[in-house]
């Protein structure tokens, strides 16, 4: 459920090098915007490659990044992430090849645009509202966008995570990113940030989830719809991080409890036709990497157990992803529509990511509204770090607004 007063508004409506950013930012300096932003959204999420030529630089970012991937930190990091980078580089661009490269560009900043036409209705006390991506691991870099929102003459900063539920492995890391580059490029005191670190029970986004849903159900005829077996599937993270107290297990557990509240609800009342029983559900983790331990059950042994318990319906619904990217396009509708072949499901499919979805774009327009309203720094449970965590920068805030 939106706020009242977004509701109005639809009814009204039909490795830069220091020294290069410095001499760049001199430049911008010297020649200001001619109008100024009041509000700018940083839109964060780790990205991807937008033509598989970019692969391998991406993983390379990817690997070095101890946050999401920890190899030991320090020199360590660096040589087997650039090891690891350069060995899985083939593979992973033959994967981007066929799904013709990464489309998360493309929707972040649709989803931005339209988000902030929304918002310039909505909240006229603080347009113009602009959106900014930054991705912590493809182009644009988080360092890209801050010269770029200097430019403009932002005033407040919106640090907006595009990951729903909070893990130091993804939001934290973007987070990290975004002080540090802020430091680099000594604009610390440039801009007042108050931060969006998490939205994972946001009604929006649970209506935005269920929509997709009912959209997939709607391909097939009455009979089988309600036959399907659910699998919410979310990225895998170490069991380590896992050990850390990490939120992101309990926050994604969260969010399908919510989905299926809200599904059984529409069963119940008969909003959704064919369907009248709450179908079956379980909850699996995908896109491991490596020996270690990850989170489990996984997706693939998900499917493959399903199969042999006799069911021939499966639907995979991506709840942590937001757009489609290679983890839904490849992982999951190639690779794993494989497997539910081999092991006799006869209807598998998968949702589309919120991707252009109205009912998502006017869930971020939401979110943000309702974080100004608020006058919120950040959500309760962001100063709360893992219980072993003894990183200086984790769950920092500079210059608040508010």
């Amino acid at each position: 459920m939106l706020s009242s007063k977004l509701s109005s508004v639809l009814r009204g409506r039909s490795g830069f090098k220091r020294g290069l950013l410095c001499r760049y930012l001199s430049s911008v300096d010297s020649e200001p915007s001619k109008s100024k932003v009041k509000t700018g959204i940083l839109m964060m999420n780790m990205g991807g490659p937008s033509v598989p030529e970019e692969t391998g630089p991406f993983l390379k970012k990817l690997f070095n990044d101890e946050d999401i991937i920890d190899l030991g930190g320090g020199k360590a990091q660096s040589l087997l992430g650039d090891f690891v980078s350069y060995r899985r580089t083939p593979k992973i661009t033959q994967q981007y090849e066929e799904i013709g490269g990464s489309p998360i560009r493309k929707w972040t900043e649709f989803q931005g645009v339209e988000m902030c036409k929304l918002l310039d209705k909505l909240r006229p006390e603080s347009a113009p509202h602009k959106a900014y991506t930054a991705f912590r691991y493809a182009n644009p870099p988080t360092e890209e966008a801050l010269v770029e929102m200097k430019k403009d003459g932002v005033e407040h900063a919106i640090a907006f995570s595009q990951f729903p539920q909070w893990s130091c492995t993804t939001s934290g890391s973007s987070m990290n990113e975004l002080w540090r580059q802020l430091n680099n490029l000594d604009m610390m005191n440039e801009f007042k940030w108050s931060l969006i670190d998490r939205w994972h029970l946001h009604d929006g986004f649970i209506d935005a989830v269920n929509s997709r849903i009912e959209e997939k159900l709607m391909e097939f005829d009455e009979e089988t719809r309600k036959k399907f077996v659910f699998i919410f599937s979310a990225h895998s993270v170490p069991m380590k991080v896992v050990e850390k107290g990490d939120h992101y297990i309990t926050e994604v557990a969260a969010t399908v409890n919510k989905v299926m509240e809200v599904y059984s609800q529409r069963v119940e009342s008969g909003k959704i036709k064919g369907v009248s029983n709450t179908n079956e559900y379980v909850m699996a983790w995908q896109s491991k990497v490596g020996f270690l331990p990850w989170m489990v059950p996984n997706t693939e042994s998900a499917i493959k157990n399903l199969g042999k318990k006799g069911v021939r319906n499966v639907m995979v619904i991506p709840i942590a992803f937001t757009s489609d990217h290679i983890e839904t396009l490849f992982e999951i509708g190639i690779e794993y529509a494989e497997d539910a072949e081999k092991a006799g499901i006869k209807n598998f499919c998968f949702t589309e990511g919120m991707n252009g979805s109205k009912i998502f774009i006017e869930s971020l327009a939401d979110i943000v509204s309702n974080h100004l309203e608020k006058k919120q720094n950040h959500s309760p449970q962001y100063k709360r770090k893992c219980l072993t965590c003894q990183k200086p920068l984790c769950r920092s805030l500079h210059n608040p607004m508010f």
